[in-house]
């Protein structure tokens, strides 16, 4: 009886040992099949998973481009770049029809919605849309654009705080290193490609003696619709933004340094027009976040700031690098007061920035007066009456004095003025904080739209306009 027992217990451990097998071995292979992934989670993949919700594509409708005695266009550089049509050929008329609805990508910088691109993504573009991976669609607007550096802002009204790129730098750049690039070449959305740093410090010649200077080359695949999107070291930090490639080459791309954006970044956010504000400082933006300039009798200096002081933080968020200041007063009001820390001579100093209102002046009077003009605000009603796309932004023109330096220049009624300089024109607020300082003899590069109503053809084009 007791050896029988003892086989049937035997037997009943051996049931209950079969029995868990199955359950180990699920296990085993659970953690097998997780091991597997991580291993085959390269920086690549990482990279992508985390920029990916932070890059767009800009999809738009674009305007004609014309060639006109007066005006250049946006300049023939838009033509050679990679992803705009090629300049006309011969035999062909001055004027040809654009009809595409996805040009390039961007990438955000901040969480309230600036995205940076190239200016050639939107050089030829009436009104934009902002798609993310999610597929959710805001509508764009131009805040400023560097047609030198090919670089643009947009800003859109996203209804949740936005994922962000981190920016890095391109001083320290290795030939050889690994580069990821996240676009929609071809319309393809959030297509990731990898490959390396072929070269720096490259040029790239345009018509008319125009060039892009101080080019990575890549490569990594970067085909029409690339264009301002991000190219990110293993880090997941910008670079670079994707800019043209060579068509008589394969495999061959180029990327605007991270640090030129640096340098240009601040004067196209211009947080103190924007947001019509004053905190009478400027902060190194290549190095440390280091003050380098303080305006007397201003915000800054009454707030005890000096030169030298280096920014550590502004209302509890970290500066790291001298951009970071810039970008953390976006959205900053009149009389509101921003708490900084900085370090001076190694020891830290706390101070409270008590933001003054900039005046809004006079733009009708200024335009008026600098070069014979009269605007009225574009409203959606006026656009559809004179056959402009809606969502255009920008000021009609509705009165040109005979002679003046505007009417000599070839501006003509009911031409639509959209930018003076690298700065989008949105309201007569705009135009006057940006003819605020004009002198006389000063000259300013403007673009306007124009329909020509007997050719059916609408125009993007571009000149000087002298104040007198």
């Amino acid at each position: 009886m007791r050896n029988r027992m003892s086989v049937l217990m035997c037997m009943a451990a051996a049931g209950v040992g079969a029995a868990a097998t199955p359950a180990l071995a699920d296990d085993a292979k659970s953690q097998d099949e997780s091991s597997r992934l991580a291993a085959r989670r390269s920086p690549v993949v990482q990279v992508f998973e985390g920029n990916r919700d932070a890059v767009v594509n800009i999809s738009s409708k674009e305007i004609v481009t014309v060639r006109d005695p007066w005006f250049g266009g946006m300049g023939s550089i838009f033509d050679d770049l990679f992803d705009t049509p090629g300049g006309p050929q011969p035999g062909q008329p001055p004027t040809r029809q654009i009809t595409r609805t996805s040009v390039g990508s961007g990438f955000v910088i901040h969480p309230d919605g600036y995205i940076v691109t190239n200016a050639h993504v939107i050089a030829q573009t009436a009104e934009r849309k902002a798609i993310f991976s999610d597929g959710k669609e805001y509508d764009a607007q131009i805040v400023a654009f560097d047609t030198q550096r090919d670089l643009a802002i947009l800003k859109i009204e996203a209804d949740k705080p936005l994922p962000v790129i981190k920016l890095g730098r391109s001083n320290d750049l290795m030939i050889g290193e690994t580069v990821i690039a996240i676009g929609n070449p071809v319309g393809l959305q959030n297509t990731v490609t990898a490959g390396v740093i072929s070269a720096t410090d490259r040029q790239l010649d345009f018509a008319q003696g125009q060039s892009l200077t101080g080019l990575i080359q890549t490569d990594a695949s970067i085909n029409r619709g690339n264009s301002g999107g991000p190219l990110l070291n293993v880090l997941g930090e910008l670079i670079g933004v994707t800019s043209a490639i060579r068509n008589d080459a394969q495999n061959i791309g180029f990327a605007i340094p991270v640090d030129q954006l640096r340098e240009v970044l601040p004067e196209l956010l211009d947080v103190e027009r924007r947001y019509h504000i004053i905190d009478g400082l400027d902060v190194d933006t290549l190095g440390q976040p280091r003050i380098t300039k303080v305006e007397p009798d201003s915000p800054a200096e009454r707030a005890g700031l000096r030169v030298g002081d280096i920014v550590s933080d502004v209302n509890g968020k970290q500066v790291h690098e001298g951009i970071d200041y810039s970008i953390a007063l976006i959205g900053s009001q009149p009389q509101q007061t921003v708490n900084l820390n900085v370090r001076r001579a190694g020891k830290p100093v706390s101070a409270k920035l008590t933001l003054e209102g900039r005046p809004m002046p006079d733009g009708a009077r200024l335009a008026a007066d600098r070069f014979g003009l009269g605007f009225e605000a574009l409203t959606p009603e006026t656009a559809a009456a004179l056959g402009y796309p809606q969502g255009v932004q920008g000021l009609v023109v509705t009165q040109l004095e005979s002679g003046g330096p505007a009417a000599d220049a070839g501006i003509q009624l009911r031409d639509v003025l959209i930018a003076i300089g690298r700065h989008a024109i949105a309201s007569m607020d705009d135009l006057g904080q940006l003819l605020e300082y004009v002198d006389p003899g000063e000259t300013l590069p403007v673009t306007v739209l124009r329909i020509d109503r007997r050719m059916n053809v609408k125009s993007r084009l571009s000149g000087d306009l002298k104040a007198r």
